[in-house]
């Protein structure tokens, strides 16, 4: 296990992770991927779509620059792979909701066999906790086309995870969710390759003129 631990190219000798960049690079070598190619778009697409602080853009638009003839299979794959993290979000909600709804639900389950002790045997038995009723008239006002919205930056993973903490329709819910990160995906590559390299300089050169 020690040495195990020694191999690991992204532990120092205090054994904490230098950052994620190290962290990545061991895990494709472990996997055998490449650094650039359709597995590794996928492997960070999923990633990037759970909590985590990682953008798969960048990966994304470095594949396509060096491979232009792959820019729809990229595309597809990076939506993918996206999508499947949003689905892990989904029912990380819905877990999560669930066992407080449970937990609710048994606590007062012992307060009520607390203060009726003696009728105990009337009690009913406990029964599928119910998720919050406030909720269902948002659900049904909005429901699963909100997660058009999962591909915004900062709020669009946790978007998918409100989305099973309410319990939105999960099959609805990964489509729009797809929709959503593939115009996304799209969009934003598109973006990068045909606009002219003078645009996105002349950008950069306004932002640092102000600040």
């Amino acid at each position: 296990m020690v040495e195990a631990t020694r191999a690991l190219p992204w532990h120092d000798s205090d054994t904490q992770p230098h950052d994620m960049e190290a962290f990545f690079d061991w895990l494709f070598d472990i996997v055998a991927l490449p650094k650039v190619g359709l597995p590794a778009i996928f492997v960070v697409s999923l990633v990037s779509a759970t909590l985590l602080p990682l953008g798969s853009e960048p990966a994304v638009f470095g594949y396509i620059k060096l491979n232009p003839h792959m820019f729809w299979p990229a595309v597809v794959v990076a939506t993918l792979g996206n999508t499947a993290g949003g689905a892990i979000d989904w029912w990380l909600g819905y877990a999560a909701k669930l066992a407080l709804v449970r937990y609710r639900k048994r606590r007062q389950e012992r307060e009520h066999e607390q203060e009726h002790l003696e009728h105990r045997k009337h009690v009913r038995k406990p029964t599928k906790p119910k998720l919050d009723a406030r909720y269902f008239h948002w659900m049904r006002r909005l429901g699963p086309p909100t997660l058009l919205l999962s591909w915004l930056p900062a709020i669009g993973d946790p978007l998918c995870t409100l989305a099973g903490w309410l319990r939105l329709p999960f099959w609805p819910s990964l489509v729009y969710m797809a929709i959503g990160k593939f115009l996304r995906y799209l969009a934003m590559t598109a973006s990068l390759l045909w606009i002219p390299d003078s645009f996105w300089h002349n950008i950069a050169e306004m932002f640092r003129a102000w600040f």
